[in-house]
C-alpha cells in the first residue's frame, strides 16, 4: 500500500493509490480541468459526467493521487493513472493501443516480466513544481516495487495538433532516442505522422532538447526511448509519441531518490 508524505511551505501533501469512486472522479475532475480547461481538449457533447475526464479504463485501472492535506480537506492535485498487462490483458487491452501498433513490443517485453502503462499524467497549476512531481514519482517508484514491473510505458504528449510546430524536438527524439526495433512500438498506419521531418545536423540538438516538454525530459532521465511516428489526437489538443522506459534502466540512485520512503 502506497502512502508517502511530503511536508512543504504552506502545504501538506501525500501520495496514495484511489480507494474509492470518490477518489476516482476527484482524479476525474482534475484531469477535465487540466485537460479541458488549460490545454483546450475538445469535450464530446454526449458525455455523461461533464466536468469529469473519464472513459471505460478508468474502472480498472489504479489511480495515483497527490492530495494536499492543508486547509479545509484534502484536494487532489496530481494524478497518475496506471495499468499493469496482468490486469489489461482480463479487460481489452491497454489504451496506448488505440493509438500505436504494440503487438511486436508486447511480444518482446513479455519476457522481462510485468508491464505498466502509465497515463492521464496531470498536475493543478499552482502544484506544478519539483516536489509535487517528486512525490508522484515516489509514488511510481514504489508501486514498481509492490508489483514487480519490469517496463513502463506509455503516450507522451506536446501541445497542439501541428506537428511540424515540433519539427526539432520530434526529430531530436527520433534520432538520438529511438528504442530498438522489438521495443518500437510504431504509430498506427492510419495516424502515422514522422518523426524526423529534420535530417541529423538541420537542427541544433541542445535547443532541441531544451523544447522538450517537462514531462517527456523526466522519461528521457531514467532512460525512456520512443517509438517510431507521432499521433496527432484531435480530441485532446496534442501530438503524442510512444515512449518506453525499462526499470533496470533507472539509476540506483534516482530510485533511491524517488524510492527511499517506500
Amino acid at each position: 500500500m502506497i502512502m508517502l508524505a511530503e511536508q512543504q511551505s504552506g502545504r501538506s501533501l501525500t501520495v496514495r493509490l484511489a480507494k474509492s469512486d470518490a477518489d476516482i472522479a476527484a482524479a476525474q475532475k482534475l484531469r477535465w480541468d487540466v485537460f479541458y480547461g488549460d490545454m483546450g481538449a475538445l469535450a464530446d457533447e454526449r458525455l455523461d459526467t461533464p466536468g469529469l475526464d473519464c472513459d471505460p479504463y478508468d474502472a480498472v485501472c489504479d489511480h495515483l493521487l497527490v492530495e494536499d492535506q492543508a486547509g479545509d480537506g484534502p484536494r487532489v492535485v496530481g494524478t497518475y493513472r496506471l495499468l499493469r498487462r496482468s490486469v489489461a490483458d482480463r479487460h481489452g487491452g491497454f489504451y496506448t493501443a488505440g493509438e500505436f501498433d504494440l503487438s511486436p513490443f508486447l511480444s518482446c517485453a513479455a519476457e522481462d516480466g510485468e508491464l505498466l502503462e502509465l497515463g492521464r499524467s496531470c498536475v493543478a497549476p499552482d502544484y506544478r513544481d519539483a516536489g509535487t512531481i517528486q512525490l508522484l514519482w515516489r509514488g511510481i517508484a514504489a508501486y514498481l516495487a509492490d508489483h514487480g514491473v519490469a517496463r513502463m510505458f506509455g503516450c507522451a504528449s506536446f501541445s497542439g495538433t501541428d506537428p511540424a510546430a515540433h519539427a526539432a524536438p520530434l526529430s531530436y527524439l527520433f534520432h538520438h532516442h529511438l528504442a530498438p526495433a522489438g521495443l518500437r512500438a510504431r504509430a498506427v498506419d492510419t495516424r502515422h505522422v514522422d518523426m524526423a521531418m529534420l535530417p541529423l545536423g538541420g537542427y541544433d540538438p541542445r535547443q532541441a532538447m531544451r523544447l522538450l516538454p517537462p514531462l517527456i525530459k523526466g522519461y528521457l532521465r531514467v532512460g525512456a526511448m520512443v517509438g517510431d511516428g507521432a499521433v496527432i489526437d484531435r480530441q485532446f489538443n496534442t501530438v503524442d509519441v510512444f515512449m518506453v522506459m525499462p526499470v533496470e534502466a533507472i539509476s540506483h540512485r534516482y530510485m533511491s531518490r524517488f524510492g527511499a520512503a517506500a
